[in-house]
């Protein structure tokens, strides 16, 4: 009786912990962003240091407002200029352009299925033999790395709760069955840890 009222209070503090830690990992990157411009500027005008709630405040609103004007940017021409010039200056900084180039194309890849890929879901046995998981075809043809890599199928794996920090494996294409699911479905069961399970039409 003890182990199962334990258990239940576990499951069902869980979610709110969880929740908690993830706003308080928030909470202290947005504070952690502005903490020193805006101290500086309070020591300029010799007002007191702004509170941890006022940074935090301030962060969050302006947080929304770049969110809100990148937004803005992208709905006209000048904007799109402007971001395309950013783009071209990230991606000429050493270092930076390797994790922002990256990063960049896998997004556009999973949201639009750039070139094809990132289209079709599969489920592959990874990390180990009797383990599966869903991935995304990556590419079809892996011989520009392996002798016969034409035959092969690369995968990318995603991994939880941030899909972006995931593994590419190749597989020969008779080990990789393909998923009846579109990209979204699997996107949000890796996202979720596996908790949002995709409906799936019944009798299969």
């Amino acid at each position: 009786m003890l182990r199962k009222y334990l258990l239940a209070g576990l499951f069902t503090l869980l979610p709110l912990v969880v929740t908690l830690w993830i706003l308080k990992a928030i909470f202290t990157a947005l504070v952690g962003i502005f903490r020193g411009p805006l101290t500086w500027i309070a020591h300029q005008i010799h007002v007191p240091d702004p509170p941890t709630w006022g940074l935090a405040l301030f962060s969050a609103l302006a947080t929304i407002l770049l969110l809100l004007l990148v937004g803005a940017l992208v709905g006209n021409f000048i904007g799109r200029q402007a971001l395309a010039w950013l783009d071209e200056l990230m991606l000429h900084v050493p270092v930076v352009k390797s994790i922002y180039g990256a990063t960049r194309q896998l997004m556009g890849a999973i949201q639009s299925g750039q070139g094809g890929s990132f289209k079709d879901v599969v489920l592959v046995e990874w990390p180990h033999a009797g383990a599966f998981t869903l991935g995304f075809v990556a590419s079809r043809d892996c011989s520009w790395a392996v002798p016969g890599g034409e035959e092969m199928i690369a995968v990318y794996v995603p991994t939880s709760p941030n899909p972006t920090s995931g593994y590419v494996i190749m597989l020969e294409a008779a080990k990789v069955r393909p998923a009846d699911l579109t990209a979204d479905q699997a996107l949000t069961w890796a996202v979720s840890g596996g908790v949002v399970v995709p409906e799936v039409p019944r009798g299969r």
